[in-house]
Formats: structure tokens, C-alpha cells, sequence
């Protein structure tokens, strides 16, 4: 039988990336503090498994991205994690596909006028990205199935504002043992209380109450670092109920669909090199991006987006495995359907406990970000990647995040004058 709560200063809710460094930061300052977390598990939307031959496979985030600044960098130095620093040569896609180099420039050339015009709209009054398209190319069905990879979303239902805001060094590196073991990892001898969803936030009284399946918590501030999806289908209760204004955020950042599939891949493949970055199509937006043999490793992932993402989720593992193979034989020939296996998937739009991947901001609510992130009464405050205005759908962004909503929660309390006691770096990668 589980032990029962214990009231404490801080209550954190959710054990991602955002609410274990918001437990790391008030355990520095000395402030009690406990981490409901609904999984059976720390990590939130960074998760990885491990297949039955040893290999680590990321079914959540899986680049760190703007690794160059990304905090989590010096964090996996300090635990004793492998960088692979090897650039992911993303703009070699189409070279692999066969595509003539006059495609490939006419390609290139499409792109950056796309990107061009995005930046121009950014001092135009905000409005859904797919207006930045050129009428008529042929290659904008390929920028919209690069939207629902970036974004999780096509481009009609995302704001331009919010897609140019979003702020990359373009430097982005991987974990050897996995994004989502260091995550884990960094979470390791901190307050977690796992399995105790979070069914209502009571701050009606002097203290805040959160109610459990494990029973009630006192609080005298909360962390929330729950996605706004789950505000906004309900899973989490208020009394009162939240304001206006936030709770329409919570509306207006959804959580874009982004789904892995992992294949093995058998046999002697000397003409696919470690690290290769395919298109299944150059030709539709309902297509997936590949990468074979990460980190050198015997694998493929296929990573699909928004819709598509969404449809195959429904439409279970098997059904994205015969996705994948055909796409894959368009490319490599058929032979390679007899190669490959798969061994895991991805589903979060299914997820309980964030119904989706990562945020993005509907046309004209970019500006929402910043009202999610607003703490209410002095008392609740809120961290997570979709509070960031720039690092949003980053796991730093979401760790940067954590800090500063402790740190308001620390000011709050009239504790921020205590020394921080740092047990783990927070510098800059």
C-alpha cells in the first residue's frame, strides 16, 4: 500500500523534463517539494526503450536540438552519457531520392523564398502559415510534410507568428543511450510520487489542494507542467475554474501529432550508409521522413507527422509498418521489405497525459504562449515547452522552463533570497 501524501511547500505536477528540473532547483533552494506524476515512469514525453538485443530506441524527443546552447548537453557530459555530434545532413534527402540536380536547386531555391516570405510576415498581422505558399509549385505539398515533422501540424493550422519565433541554431546532436535515459537519469533521487494522476487543483483556500487516486496533497504553490492539451480536454479539474483567458490558451496551443516507428533492419546494406536521411515521397505531403542506420546502428526510424501521423496511430503498428515498407521499396526497390522488422512504436495522440507530441499556436495566438504561462493568484505556476517563446517543442525549452517556474515559485514564498546549492550543472551546452 502506497504511503500517504505528506504536505509540502511545492507541489509539481508532471516528472518531464520541465517538472524534474523545477523539483532540482526548489531541492537546491531547500524548499520540500514532491512530484506527482501520473506514468508509471519519470521522462513524460522524452521515453526510451531498449529492444530486446540492447539497442536504445527514442519513442519521444530524440535531437538535441540547438545543441551548441541546449543545457542538456552539459547534463549529459556531467552523468556520463555519449554525444554523437554528427549533423544530421537533413538537406541530403533529395540527393538520395535520385532527384536530378536541377531538381535539387529548383528545391532549395523554392525553400528559401518560403522562408523568406515567413520572415517577412512576421511584421504583418498574424495569419495561418499555408499563405506563405507559392501558388502553383510543385514543391509545396513537400514544405507542408516538413511542417508536420517540425510542427506536428500542416501548415493551415498553424500561425505564422508562432512558426517564426520558434528560434534554432541548427546544430543538433543525439544520445547515444537515448534522450529519454537522460532524462530519466537526471530524475534519479528526486521526490517523484508516480502513478498518482493529478484529478483536481482546489485553490479556494489559503492552501492549494491537489486531489489524487492516492488522496489529497496540500500546497502552499503549485508547478504545473501538465501540456495545455490536457487543460483543455479536462483532465485536470480546477476550483475555481481557471480564467478566461487561460483557460482559451490552453485551447489555442495544441499539442501537434508526431509518431516513430522502429524497423530492424537485417542484412548487408553496404550501399545505405550510417545516418542517411530519406523522403518516402518528394511528391505529397502524406509522407514520412527516414533515417537509416542511426548512430550505425542495424535500424530505421520513420518519423510521421500531423495527419498522416494521426491516421496511422489508428490504424495500429501494422498498418504503419506496410506505410513504411512501401514507401521505403519506392526508394531502395523492393527487395528491402524482406529486411525489415519492427520493433517499436510511438502513439501519442492516444497519450492520456499529453494527447500529442508538441505544442504549436493556431493562427492569431501566438501571443498565448505568454498567457499560458502567466502564474495565477500568486500560486500556480506553469512550465513546460509550450510556455517557451522561442524553445517551444524542445526538450530545453522545457527544462528552461522548470528552473524559472521554481524560481517564481521560491519568490512567491519569500524563500528566493536562500543560496542555490547546485547538485547538477544548468550551464549552457
Amino acid at each position: 500500500m502506497s504511503e500517504p501524501l505528506t504536505d509540502v511547500d511545492v507541489a509539481v505536477v508532471g516528472a518531464g523534463a520541465a517538472g524534474l528540473a523545477a523539483a532540482h532547483r526548489l531541492r537546491e533552494r531547500r524548499i520540500s517539494t514532491l512530484v506527482l506524476e501520473a506514468r508509471d515512469r519519470v521522462g513524460g514525453r522524452a521515453h526510451t526503450v531498449t529492444t530486446s538485443t540492447g539497442l536504445p530506441l527514442d519513442l519521444g524527443c530524440g535531437w538535441l536540438h540547438s545543441a551548441d546552447r541546449n543545457p542538456w548537453v552539459a547534463l549529459a557530459r556531467e552523468l556520463g552519457f555519449g554525444l554523437d555530434e554528427t549533423l544530421p545532413g537533413w538537406g541530403g534527402r533529395l540527393v538520395r531520392m535520385g532527384l536530378s540536380e536541377a531538381e535539387q536547386a529548383d528545391w532549395f531555391r523554392a525553400r528559401a523564398a518560403f522562408y523568406e516570405r515567413l520572415d517577412a510576415a512576421a511584421a504583418e498581422p498574424d495569419r495561418p502559415a499555408i499563405t506563405l505558399l507559392e501558388p502553383g509549385n510543385r514543391w509545396n505539398r513537400l514544405l507542408n510534410a516538413i511542417s508536420t515533422w517540425a510542427n506536428g501540424v500542416e501548415l493551415d493550422r498553424l500561425s505564422v507568428h508562432d512558426y517564426y519565433r520558434y528560434d534554432s541554431t541548427d546544430i543538433n546532436w543525439r544520445v547515444r543511450e537515448g534522450y529519454g535515459a537522460l532524462v530519466t537519469t537526471f530524475g534519479a533521487g528526486l521526490p517523484v510520487r508516480l502513478g498518482t494522476p493529478v484529478r483536481r487543483i482546489d485553490w479556494s483556500g489559503r492552501s492549494v489542494a491537489l486531489e489524487s487516486d492516492a488522496g489529497t496533497l496540500r500546497a502552499k504553490v503549485v508547478v504545473l507542467t501538465t501540456p495545455p492539451s490536457v487543460v483543455a480536454a479536462q483532465g485536470i479539474a480546477f476550483s475555481p475554474g481557471l480564467p478566461a483567458e487561460k483557460l482559451a490558451a490552453a485551447h489555442s496551443l495544441p499539442l501537434g501529432v508526431d509518431n516513430k516507428l522502429f524497423l530492424a533492419l537485417n542484412g548487408d546494406w553496404p550501399e545505405i550508409d550510417a545516418n542517411w536521411h530519406v523522403f518516402g515521397s518528394a511528391e505529397r505531403t502524406e509522407t514520412a521522413a527516414y533515417q537509416l542506420k542511426p548512430l550505425g546502428l542495424p535500424l530505421v526510424e520513420m518519423f510521421t507527422g500531423g495527419e498522416l501521423a494521426c491516421k496511422l496511430e489508428r490504424a495500429g503498428v501494422a498498418a504503419m509498418t506496410a506505410f513504411a515498407l512501401d514507401e521505403l521499396a519506392g526508394v531502395f526497390g523492393s527487395r528491402i521489405r524482406k529486411h525489415l522488422t519492427p520493433v517499436a512504436a510511438s502513439a501519442w495522440a492516444g497519450d492520456p497525459y499529453a494527447h500529442g507530441s508538441y505544442s504549436y499556436a493556431l493562427p492569431g495566438h501566438a501571443g498565448d504562449r505568454a498567457v499560458w504561462g502567466e502564474p495565477i493568484d500568486g500560486r500556480i505556476f506553469f512550465a513546460g515547452e509550450a510556455v517557451s517563446p522561442h524553445d517551444f517543442s524542445t526538450t530545453h525549452g522545457a527544462y528552461l522552463s522548470g528552473l524559472n517556474a521554481a524560481e517564481q515559485a521560491a519568490r512567491a514564498m519569500g524563500l528566493d533570497g536562500i543560496p542555490v546549492v547546485p547538485a547538477m550543472t544548468e550551464g549552457q551546452g
